[in-house]
């Protein structure tokens, strides 16, 4: 009697319980093939759904009968055959990789070792059908728990992966149309043809990008697969150049993609624009929380492919968050592990690799590690003011070197070196004011939002821009569209802002002033001053202030390691000065500081008698601590926008497009602006209801009077 996996939903067709998992099972081999596993990722798909050969599923799916679990059975029969990598990914193939619990747990435990207790229907037909490994699989490595963890969760998406492939295709009657990129040797041909009038560079700067670049082109087409840094000073060109050194890797040592990591969402949309210009849109998928891909009814096929793309990012080039990355790679659900798989035999660029969170630190650089050397990636740490990992990356994995793309660190710093820096020390909000008068272009970066709004308030009207996440960003687009074209024509631009402008944004002051912070954000800054190097540095000044007023709490070391530097260093840009800030930082912070929510010891020492706690690392890691509120504000565009929401014209698409139009805040502010009757609730958004708190200059305005809320 045959045996059913799916029917379709007109109900004329079904897939055998057989196809389904043999599908599964080559699917899965291929996804694994890059790290050298296909024996086990075809064992975990010819026994993930081996449950449904139960009576009781078979009349769920037939005639509509109840739940069953089809998960347990292929989890017991993998842990029987000591196969317990394979037992974690097909138990959790539906509901998420679960914790490995104790021998102590019962039946009635969500733990593996709580269900592998568990009586399950009969399933007994299986065995007549399908014929996995018998015996325990061998590895080509096994170092540590982390190391099998890590694999698991690896195996686990080449699974979930296969799982959802072979149903989607049943389901559709044929394949969905994934694929359709070119080849990464047409991709490296584009960027060479784009590249082409550089190589006649007109200034001695371009001459230097030049040599960047082509240094870049000739280490990815030589070198091996490995650990790379890429330092170079901020206007070098670092994002095509890097760009040139994936792909030339790629190319020589047939790897599947560039996977381009970045800290903010602002410098995705940014990144992944200047990509698509080189490769080609369709070539590129930009993947983030605020990327979503719509597939709608008359759709083009491009846009299709890029929604199923960010599922499983099976993309030749794929543009995202350090927060998608790395909470990905620590995940238990199967929505974000499946994409997983596909880091195998990548080259991943880390930009702003200073900026990788230091309270989860060690975790991440355990996670490059193992990319690196088991999965046959490329990591490349990317950043005008390396961060000083090797100790980290050397404790991690003692047999990985790292090498230089760029060596000449310091000649490097000498050339492009564009500003001077000096310290202005403690100074009152008046002094700094007095200190602006007769200057008609500068910038000013702060540490908070408020700061930034009452200095921008005492600026003249005409020429003066504030700039803060408070603004939505079409509003800060536009007035950053309006500050580059000022400063081009030496029309007065005073620019008050907060950090937001110091990560990739193309700007060239004369001169800039930074609020107290760590040395790579004054850095940062700095590269906002004389960035195309039209002045002589010594008349482009950084100055550094300290406000007579408490400063930000959370970046109290941050300042405590620069003021260490600005001491000791007459240069403080200087590489060993950016080396020893980093070093001082980390050991003000303390070891324990860079992993603390104890996720690698949560691996090796085990939780509640679990060595593999998959679910509780998953709960724990979370780069971004304190969960923002989304709010719309219906400005320009966003008012159309908003009106369709109104109607209940929900789409992806339309939240895409709404993601230009708002302001993130935390849910103490959303709560003052709710009370204040601000907020118009539709379903579960948030829009703005009255105009009167989003002012065009300063954005939302979050200091509001509570108790003027009315009910409906």
């Amino acid at each position: 009697m045959e045996k059913y996996a799916h029917t379709s939903e007109d109900g004329t067709r079904k897939q055998t319980v057989a196809e389904h998992l043999m599908g599964t099972a080559e699917l899965a081999a291929c996804f694994a093939a890059p790290f050298g596993a296909q024996e086990v990722a075809q064992a975990a798909g010819l026994l993930h759904d081996i449950g449904k050969y139960s009576d009781a599923f078979q009349r769920r799916l037939l005639e509509g009968g109840g739940r069953t679990d089809h998960s347990t059975a292929g989890a017991q029969v993998a842990f029987r055959q000591r196969m317990a990598e394979v037992a974690f990914a097909v138990a959790g193939h539906h509901g998420g990789l679960p914790d490995g619990g104790s021998r102590l747990d019962g039946p009635d435990s969500p733990t593996l070792l709580g269900r592998v207790k568990r009586s399950v229907e009969p399933f007994g037909q299986w065995e007549k059908e399908i014929s996995p490994p018998t015996g325990g699989v061998d590895r080509k490595f096994q170092k540590d728990n982390f190391t099998d963890a890590f694999f698991t969760r690896m195996l686990y998406s080449c699974l979930v992966d296969a799982d959802y492939l072979d149903t989607e295709t049943f389901m559709n009657g044929s394949p969905a149309p994934r694929g359709g990129s070119v080849s990464i040797g047409e991709l490296l041909s584009r960027l060479e043809r784009y590249i082409a009038p550089w190589w006649e560079p007109d200034t001695d700067l371009n001459r230097r990008r030049c040599a960047i670049l082509r240094q870049c082109l000739t280490g990815g087409s030589q070198w091996e697969k490995g650990l790379y840094t890429l330092t170079v000073p901020t206007g070098g060109g670092k994002t095509v150049s890097s760009l040139a050194f994936a792909l030339s890797m790629a190319k020589a040592q047939g790897m599947s993609r560039v996977v381009y990591v970045i800290p903010y969402t602002s410098i995705v949309d940014q990144t992944a624009t200047v990509f698509s210009q080189i490769l080609g849109e369709e070539n590129v998928l930009e993947h983030h929380s605020g990327a979503d891909y719509a597939v709608e009814e008359g759709g083009s096929p491009a846009a299709y492919r890029k929604a199923l793309a960010t599922e499983n990012w099976d993309a030749p080039v794929v543009v995202t968050t350090a927060v998608q990355f790395f909470e990905s790679l620590f995940a238990a659900k199967s929505s974000r592990c499946r994409k997983l798989h596909n880091l195998a035999n990548s080259v991943m660029i880390f930009d702003e690799a200073q900026t990788l969170p230091v309270p989860y630190l060690a975790p991440c650089v355990e996670a490059i590690s193992q990319l690196v050397q088991h999965y046959g990636a490329t990591a490349v740490l990317c950043t005008a003011t390396q961060p000083a990992l090797e100790p980290l990356f050397q404790e991690a994995a003692p047999d990985l070197p790292i090498r230089e793309i760029c060596p000449d660190t310091q000649g490097l710093y000498q050339a492009f070196r564009r500003t001077t820096m000096k310290t202005l020390g403690e100074i009152s909000r008046e002094t700094l004011l007095e200190e602006w008068q007769g200057r008609p272009q500068f910038l000013c970066v702060v540490n908070r939002r408020k700061t930034a709004q009452e200095l921008y308030s005492s600026l003249p009207q005409e020429g003066s821009y504030c700039l803060t996440t408070l603004l939505c960003p079409a509003d800060r687009k536009a007035k950053l569209g309006e500050i580059r074209r000022r400063l081009r024509e030496g029309l007065p631009c005073r620019v008050v802002s907060t950090s937001l402008i110091e990560a990739g944004v193309d700007v060239d002051f004369p001169i800039a002033y930074r609020e107290e912070a760590g040395l790579d954000s004054i850095m940062q800054t700095a590269g906002r001053c004389n960035r195309e190097g039209k002045r002589l540095a010594e008349e482009s000044v950084v100055a550094v202030f300290r406000l007579t007023e408490r400063p930000v709490a959370m970046i109290a070391q941050n300042i405590a390691a620069a003021r260490q530097v600005l001491r000791k260093h007459q240069d403080p840009a200087s590489p060993e000065a950016i080396r020893e800030y980093f070093q001082f930082y980390r050991t003000l912070k303390g070891e324990e500081a860079l992993d603390q929510k104890q996720i690698l010891d949560l691996f090796r020492r085990g939780y509640q008698g679990s060595c593999f706690p998959f679910a509780e690392v998953a709960r724990r890691f979370r780069l971004i601590e304190s969960p923002t509120v989304p709010i719309y504000i219906p400005v320009g565009d966003g008012a159309r926008l908003v009106e369709l929401l109104r109607e209940g014209r929900w789409s992806q698409g339309l939240f895409r497009a709404l993601g230009q139009y708002v302001v993130n805040v935390y849910p103490q502010h959303y709560q003052a602006l709710f009370d204040a009757g601000a907020l118009e609730q539709v379903e579960e958004a948030a829009v703005l209801r009255d105009p009167a708190f989003y002012h065009g200059d300063t954005g939302l305005q979050l200091d509001v009077e509570t108790g003027k809320g009315w009910f409906l």
